[in-house]
């Protein structure tokens, strides 16, 4: 039976050590409460850093702490050092992640040091996980710091049901391909089966940097990787409304809470801002527009005050001191500007407060004005409308907060723009209270039914279908079937396989010529067409040239030209079609056209075929032009004997009496074998898999739709089952 394993960078409950005493205290995150039910099962473990550096723990104090948190809060603690913690945590996740991923490029720091940490702590985290991780488990991985983990847990464990979620922004890919490690982070994210972000733009600019850094299309946010189908969805993450929403009169920290603001209120409107200490916030901005307020409507001085609570966070950073400087010097310029001897502008709260205490803040503030520059959620707006159990008050909320997707009925600024929200505030004090009751409402009901627990929920139960579809998939991979492929290879007498050259003997490369073929694969093809039983056939589309040249000096069969011209070994080319090129010149003058159209395309002549490559094409010019292109070729060939075969970011042009299935059934033809295997990874290796009898060996590199009965995970994946052929009658 699977079991739930959670994975963050916290765990949902702090160790704190005071001598040799040790303290355990749960967080009451948004995270630990949604996810409350489901680490509750009895089989279920949470996995994350306990919040103690290990430099201050020896190793009986660490197997004290490991057991406690096993046995009583079903944790396991991955144990990080101080330079760990600085390198991976405070270096690449807040020094570069951070800062890029909410489009702070200026901020972004690039370090090798660090990306070698943040490498080193994901492979720590694997590592502490590796222990409870069982076939068919259900993982789920969350946040920044760990973006390469789905991966090293998928490649470990390919048959566990892995989920991620990003809780900040997911950049677009004009700012995410500052990135230096780029591929990596989303290859290791593309190791889970389901990717779950706030906001559909986050999926969009993710989906896009996929496409446009690995080459990878998507149809409705499923990608195809690999041998997988990758699913990237919206899960808009809510909080636990009962608890803000409940009654808290007699609780001590709300009374007290309640009586200081009572004191301080006099009859002047509050408006209300929360946020830790961080330059993504716009805290400054938020200030200057608040000035700006003043300043346009004075009637509101004396009238309106502003609670300014700030968190302490990351004080000891340079750049969140110097913010934290500029905040105090703009309240006392601002303070200084407009306050009298009666009343001051803005309170500045530098400190945490419990949650009941805010609470205690939103019931009795009139406007809640949140305008980061970038949040990927902020759910300190959700919370402010939950606890108005009067439906009163209004949100004031920045478009580039995740929440506001959301929340289209609260007022909505460019929190760049000092003047909107300073009008935005404006509209939110003088909005008539039978309206603010109305949006309220709304407000309310959809906080209710999409809460936290719904939230996870929802990411666990669309995770459980989609590894359904991905385990439809992977049932049918070569490997499992590799003892009696290599049996059956063992005892036959004759065989023949059939091998695509570009894709499946090697990677696609981003020119034509780049492809050439390396040490190991010419050792490999060399050791199995000398095998006398073997009949070794290269069938590509590539043309004779190519191929006689870099494969020249091996015992190999080709059908170049996808089956158009044949050479066996010691012989010359031949055609299997008579055919001409009368037509040549003028499709080639079509594509010329669309060559100088679409930056980045290539035309291939081939003898007796036309390759039009767009790989190195902006993807959304591809999607915009390309129907295009098909469409003017067909209306171009329409009375000729030619058609459009696709290929991998390919699509060529040659003459329709031949194709890889043709060539194919010349060679099965003449012999009868006892052992047939064909390779290929795309739409014009149909043909081929086709032409083979049911009893063959037909594989696909990579999956889709397709002809063959087998897949592969990759290229690499075909050279390791080749070098286990060739291993075989040694």
């Amino acid at each position: 039976m699977s079991k739930n394993i959670i994975i963050s960078n916290r765990l949902p409950v702090n160790v704190e050590q005071s001598g040799q005493n040790v303290r355990y205290r749960m967080s009451l995150g948004g995270l630990a409460t949604g996810l409350k039910s489901y680490h509750g099962k009895s089989d279920s473990v949470w996995v994350g850093w306990p919040g103690l550096p290990e430099d201050c723990l020896d190793n009986h104090k660490k197997q004290e702490i490991s057991a406690t948190l096993k046995s009583q809060y079903q944790c396991a603690p991955v144990f990080l050092s101080e330079e760990q913690i600085e390198g991976y945590y405070h270096g690449f996740s807040n020094k570069t992640i951070w800062p890029l991923f909410h489009y702070f490029t200026n901020k972004a720091e690039y370090e090798a040091k660090t990306w070698a940490a943040y490498q080193e702590v994901n492979q720590q985290f694997l590592k502490a996980a590796d222990a409870y991780i069982e076939e068919k488990d259900v993982i789920w991985v969350h946040d920044y710091q760990l973006m390469l983990l789905p991966q090293l847990i998928k490649e470990k464990h390919p048959h566990a049901q892995v989920g991620f979620f990003l809780h900040i922004p997911f950049p677009s890919f004009e700012i995410f391909r500052l990135l230096i490690w780029r591929e990596e982070i989303l290859n290791g994210l593309l190791g889970a089966d389901l990717i779950g972000f706030h906001t559909y733009d986050y999926v969009r600019h993710f989906v896009s940097c996929t496409r446009r850094l690995l080459g990878l299309d998507h149809t409705l946010n499923k990608i195809v990787f690999e041998d997988r189908i990758v699913t990237v969805d919206t899960f808009p993450m809510g909080i636990d409304y009962q608890r803000f929403s409940a009654e808290y009169g007699e609780n001590a920290d709300y009374k007290r809470q309640i009586k200081e603001i009572n004191q301080n209120k006099r009859d002047t409107k509050v408006i209300l801002s929360i946020d830790r200490l961080d330059y993504t916030k716009g805290i400054p901005e938020r200030i200057k527009a608040f000035a700006l307020f003043l300043k346009k409507y004075p009637e509101y001085r004396q009238k309106v005050r502003m609670n300014l609570i700030v968190a302490p966070s990351r004080v000891e950073v340079n750049t969140y001191g110097e913010l934290k400087r500029e905040i105090t010097e703009l309240i006392s310029e601002i303070n200084g500007e407009y306050g009298t001897f009666n009343w001051m502008p803005i309170w500045f709260l530098f400190r945490s407060f419990s949650q009941e205490s805010l609470i205690a803040f939103y019931r009795n503030s009139d406007v809640l004005l949140v305008t980061p520059l970038r949040d990927g959620m902020n759910l300190v707006a959700k919370e402010y409308v939950a606890a108005r159990k009067d439906y009163g008050g209004m949100v004031v909320i920045s478009e580039t907060a995740g929440a506001a997707s959301e929340m289209g009925e609260a007022v909505v600024v460019n929190p760049n723009d000092e003047d909107a929200i300073a009008d935005g505030i404006k509209t939110a004090l003088d909005m008539p209270e039978e309206e603010k009751t109305a949006r309220n409402k709304v407000l309310h009901e959809r906080l209710k039914r999409y809460n936290v627990q719904a939230w996870a929920e929802d990411f666990l139960h669309a995770l459980e279908g989609v590894a359904q579809d991905a385990q439809k998939i992977a049932a049918q991979r070569i490997e499992r079937y590799y003892d009696q492929m290599a049996g059956q290879y063992k005892q036959a007498k004759k065989r023949i396989l059939f091998f695509d050259y570009d894709g499946t003997l090697v990677g696609i490369k981003p020119l034509p010529r780049q492809a050439k073929p390396d040490p190991e694969l010419l050792m490999l093809l060399k050791k199995i067409a000398a095998d006398p039983n073997n009949t070794v056939v290269i069938v590509s589309g590539r043309d004779r040239e190519v191929l006689g040249t870099w494969l020249k000096d091996l015992h190999l069969h080709f059908l170049a030209s996808h089956g158009l011209w044949l050479k066996h070994p010691g012989q010359p080319w031949s055609m299997t079609v008579a055919l001409g090129n009368e037509w040549k010149e003028s499709v080639k003058s079509l594509l010329e056209m669309y060559n100088n159209r679409m930056p980045g395309s290539l035309i291939e002549e081939k003898e007796y075929s036309l390759a039009f490559h767009y790989r190195q094409c902006d993807p959304d010019l591809v999607g915009a032009k390309l129907s295009e292109v098909r469409e003017a070729i067909y209306y171009l060939t329409q009375s000729m004997n030619l058609g459009l075969q696709d290929g991998k970011k390919v699509i060529e042009i040659k003459d329709n009496r031949f194709n890889k299935g043709f060539g194919v059934s010349l060679f099965l033809k003449e012999e009868n074998y006892d052992f047939i295997m064909g390779v290929g990874d795309d739409s014009t290796d149909e043909d081929l898999f086709s032409a083979l009898p049911d009893d063959a060996y037909s594989i696909k590199i990579g999956t889709g739709s397709t002809n063959a009965q087998y897949y592969m995970k990759s290229w690499k994946d075909l050279r390791l089952v080749l070098k286990q052929l060739s291993n075989i009658n040694d």
